[in-house]
């Protein structure tokens, strides 16, 4: 929602008119000098939205602003050629709506194009977040990076490495919905405030990794050649690609790291197929090469890697994670009752890499229980699970 600068007005003026932290407002107009509005100045302010009002008979600014709970300047703010003491019947004004609801609906199939439609709402309603895109998929697809908070503890999520656990995507997406609606209603998520978390840390997230083998899973093949005929024939000349984990290309993206690479392209798949084909090589593949370079450039203290299934969380790499991750990974056992487990029989992963080369806390949550693609029946006590790893991800 855009307000009007009038004479006199300030960003902190607006934070007490409409309940928003003044860091908020500060943050949702980057290119505004908070010590210099100019009269007529537009400025946003994050959590609202307006809604058209029809003018009828009795009204006044007063009985319509007591009506819907808010303040007759806050209208007066987002309206700024009315003149409020000569409503006229059937005359449209803007109405402040302060959102307390989810935009995100996450219990639903998730695909690529769900995840940028509600990213652009979310951007809308809350413009202190940043949306820079990490790179493109190999069909073309931006792959997006949201950005909250500008704190010195630098946090990482992902979901959607591998295809059919999308379902990791639209947890995350109703976490970043959840984080922003606490941030602007100054609520707190399981007795957690968030606005300290806010101040401290920059959350990174990348949704989904790997949008291709998404909406392959989720809408079959592309109508895109030779893409339309070679997932077909990497999948056994199935067209049921429930099973698929790769990316477009028929490789395993989250075999597609230096961490060991040579000992996993050793022992998996030799030619690209649903799953578990590293590569010819390590990150020679778009997502990963994307993934490679915004860890580099952003230098995260922790990453985070949501995955699909088995309730547990893998903590180590090789004997190379500092002595805090196991104390990080025995907090988030505790508000999750996932299983800590430290390593196993698997090298090449993000989470691999990121231990080797930083030597720095790095997991991989298996969230749920089942089979992949976990069933939507499922998503409400994932996405309860998973949050309280989300939150002590930042916390911690």
């Amino acid at each position: 929602m855009e307000v009007i600068v009038r004479e006199g007005d300030s960003l902190w003026g607006y934070s007490q008119l409409f309940g928003v932290n003044v860091q908020l407002i500060v943050d949702s107009n980057p290119d505004v000098n908070p010590s210099q509005l100019t009269i007529g100045q537009r400025i946003k302010i994050p959590g609202y939205v307006t809604v058209d009002y029809r003018v009828v008979a009795g009204d006044s600014l007063w009985s319509i602003a007591n009506r819907r709970h808010i303040s007759v300047e806050s209208i007066k703010l987002v309206n700024a050629n009315i003149n409020p003491n000569a409503l006229k019947i059937g005359q449209v004004i803007l109405v402040p709506l302060r959102i307390t609801w989810r935009l995100v609906q996450g219990k639903q199939n998730y695909d690529y194009e769900t995840m940028k439609r509600d990213l652009t709402r979310l951007q809308n309603v809350y413009p202190f977040i940043q949306m820079p895109s990490i790179g493109n998929s190999v069909l073309g697809n931006e792959i997006p990076e949201v950005l909250v908070g500008s704190g010195n503890k630098r946090v990482h999520y992902n979901g959607a490495f591998h295809a059919n656990e999308w379902i990791t995507t639209p947890v995350i997406m109703t976490f970043l919905n959840d984080y922003l609606l606490s941030l602007t209603n100054n609520v707190s998520i399981r007795g957690l405030q968030t606005f300290p978390l806010y101040q401290e840390t920059m959350l990174s997230i990348v949704p989904m990794v790997n949008p291709d083998g998404v909406n392959l899973v989720l809408k079959g093949p592309p109508s895109i050649e030779p893409y339309q005929t070679k997932v077909v024939e990497y999948n056994n000349g199935n067209t049921d690609f429930k099973s698929w984990k790769a990316n477009i290309n028929g490789v395993d993206l989250n075999d597609q790291f230096p961490a060991e690479w040579e000992k996993e392209k050793a022992r998996r798949r030799q030619s690209p197929g649903p799953r578990d084909y590293p590569g010819e090589s390590p990150l020679s593949q778009q997502e990963a090469i994307a993934m490679a370079a915004l860890t580099r450039k952003r230098d995260f203290q922790r990453v985070l890697a949501f995955h699909t299934q088995g309730k547990v969380i893998y903590w180590g790499f090789e004997n190379l994670e500092p002595p805090e991750s196991e104390t990080i990974v025995k907090a988030f056992s505790r508000v999750s009752g996932y299983e800590p487990v430290q390593t196993i029989d698997s090298y090449a992963g993000f989470k691999d890499w990121f231990i080797q080369d930083w030597r720095r806390p790095g997991f991989t949550v298996e969230l749920g229980m089942g089979i992949n693609p976990l069933p939507l029946s499922q998503f409400d006590e994932i996405y309860e699970d998973a949050l309280g790893i989300l939150l002590a991800g930042l916390y911690m």
